[in-house]
């Protein structure tokens, strides 16, 4: 349904139930999302017997949630880490150390308790998103689920993952091909979203990850925590450089955030030509992915957004060079914070027929797939991740609790 179709009232009476969970009609919209399943038969969150216990909660967008865990405990065996997600029917299924049935995690009063209970046996938890990790108890507020872990001794913080804090009026600003001046998206809702939840984040004075380096933006006090992908499973064994057409692959999971439109009429052209054999990888299961990728030379990630994400790290971990518009501020905070340049290729939509062809003319691209290889195992292998989880918020050194509370004296 594209919301930019309906009527002004209309889409102010959906925001409006929105907004309201709690309120009758609110509560009957909770429905449509299922029945819970019976007390008792949907498990809750376990710890191992470790010091530090951390939970990552809800969403685990990209499987990033239970990355981010197996990264805290290969880091330091003191700590065990879990992530739960709630299953959402219809969308892409990643491996969870909790999956939730979508009726149970918002309906299911007797696991949420249950959920809270195990939660609280946690050190610390990582709210994602800014969801309320216990669906629909205190009222669905995740101020008042966060207010009452604290209570029970739970360190708290959060990370952002990218919508859930982009503001689309700032992003419009600064990058002329933004997704958010499409048609098909709706951008008011996503505006008040984004802004509630900035405010959210920053007024609760806790701990603030973000998940992708142009998330800095928006959250300028937030820690950049890299996603994380497995080297291991996405590495492959390329083949030679070969003459003929440039294998050019391109994933529109969701085409109008890649800006798959704008650029579609320039690869088909290029195919046409000769210069590029295109296959665009749909439908294709997360397992198959690495096949997929290991057939290409170039994988073209997105042309709007202005950074990179979890698709670009697997393609440059599988080997491919990446394509994708990474503008200089955010090559910059990359380079500040990892210490290494970002090598992924750089196209803007009107650009991307000279950069592919550019590419297609290069006998031996095999230093580039090498860099990307390289920034991978340095960057996004879960170690970084672990270690900014861990330095600002798990086992902070003093001098960074410090600092901390030498600015809210100030403050």
């Amino acid at each position: 349904m594209n919301r930019n179709r309906l009527p002004r009232w209309v889409n102010a009476l959906i925001d409006r139930i929105a907004d309201a969970p709690m309120s009758p009609i609110g509560r009957i919209a909770a429905r449509r999302l299922g029945v819970p399943a019976p007390a008792g038969t949907v498990a809750v969150t376990t710890f191992e017997d470790r010091p530090t216990r951390v939970l990552i909660a809800p969403v685990n967008y990209s499987g990033q949630g239970r990355e981010w865990a197996r990264a805290l405990e290969a880091a330091d065996p003191s700590i065990s880490a879990r992530n739960m997600a709630v299953d959402v029917p219809g969308g892409f299924s990643f491996e969870s150390d909790l999956v939730v049935p979508v009726g149970t995690y918002h309906n299911g009063t007797e696991w949420q308790r249950r959920q809270f209970e195990a939660a609280s046996q946690a050190t610390h938890v990582l709210i994602e998103a800014e969801e309320p990790p216990f669906g629909r108890i205190l009222g669905r507020s995740v101020e008042a689920q966060v207010a009452a872990l604290v209570e029970r001794g739970v360190d708290v913080a959060y990370l952002a993952h990218g919508t859930d804090v982009r503001l689309p009026s700032r992003h419009m600003a600064a990058h002329p091909w933004s997704h958010y001046a499409d048609p098909a998206l709706y951008t008011p809702r996503a505006e008040t979203l984004a802004a509630r939840n900035i405010r959210l984040v920053t007024e609760s004075r806790r701990p603030v990850f973000v998940s992708t380096p142009d998330l800095l933006d928006d959250l300028p006090t937030a820690h950049w925590c890299p996603v994380v992908v497995d080297p291991a499973r996405w590495a492959s064994k390329r083949r030679h450089e070969r003459s003929g057409p440039l294998r050019v692959a391109h994933a529109p999971s969701v085409s109008t955030v890649k800006g798959t439109q704008l650029i579609l009429p320039a690869l088909e052209a290029l195919a046409a030509d000769g210069v590029i054999d295109l296959t665009l990888i749909q439908g294709v299961p997360s397992a198959a992915m690495p096949e997929a990728f290991a057939a290409a030379d170039v994988v073209i990630d997105q042309v709007r957004v202005g950074s990179y994400g979890v698709a670009a790290c697997e393609a440059m971990a599988a080997g491919c060079i990446v394509v994708g518009h990474v503008t200089p501020h955010v090559r910059a905070a990359v380079f500040a914070r990892a210490g290494m340049t970002l090598p992924v290729v750089e196209s803007d939509p009107q650009a991307i027929d000279g950069v592919l062809r550019d590419l297609a003319s290069v006998s031996d691209r095999s230093e580039l797939r090498r860099a990307g290889i390289d920034f991978v195992h340095h960057v996004h292998d879960g170690r970084m991740a672990a270690q900014v989880l861990r330095d600002a918020w798990i086992s902070p050194a003093v001098d960074t609790i410090e600092e901390g509370i030498e600015d809210a004296s100030r403050s």
